[in-house]
């Protein structure tokens, strides 16, 4: 199965929090992990791919915490993801055709290609500010009001 791991899914969730805060100052992964129901634990594992990549920024001492190094807009999933899980690349052949003995004549690399440069270009195309939109939308649609 091919499938993005927890880091992935749970990273992608730490900069969505960290996008819904910009702006406002550091947030304590502690309090990430609250809100999200991640451990604390798992959360600090997160962080240095993430510094590593330029995305993130953190302040030491008693007002410090973690912030996006740029705008939300500016941060593509692409980004988080490649940080955090590596290529995304689907088969090694695509990214090094020495690897295989058959990329003469391999009839399914060209799929795999291409699948690869789709997920690439579906998550180069959505920005962490895309994601705080669907989150503002999602909790006004679940809202209920009465008279």
């Amino acid at each position: 199965m091919i499938r993005i791991s927890t880091k992935g899914r749970y990273g992608t969730r730490l900069m969505l929090q960290l996008a819904l805060n910009y702006g406002k100052g550091p947030i304590l992964l502690k309090d990430i992990s609250k809100n999200e129901a991640i451990s604390l634990g798992y959360l600090e594992h997160l962080i240095p791919p993430l510094k590593s990549a330029g995305l993130i920024k953190s302040i030491r001492g008693a007002r410090g915490g973690y912030f996006l190094s740029m705008k939300p807009s500016e941060i593509k999933l692409k980004e988080i993801i490649q940080a955090l899980e590596g290529s995304l690349i689907l088969a090694e052949c695509i990214s090094t055709p020495a690897a295989c003995n058959r990329i003469n004549f391999c009839s399914t690399r060209a799929l795999w290609e291409e699948l690869s440069k789709k997920m690439s270009d579906i998550l180069g195309g959505v920005t962490l500010q895309d994601l705080v939109e669907k989150n503002k939308n999602q909790k006004t649609e679940n809202l209920v009001y009465n008279i």
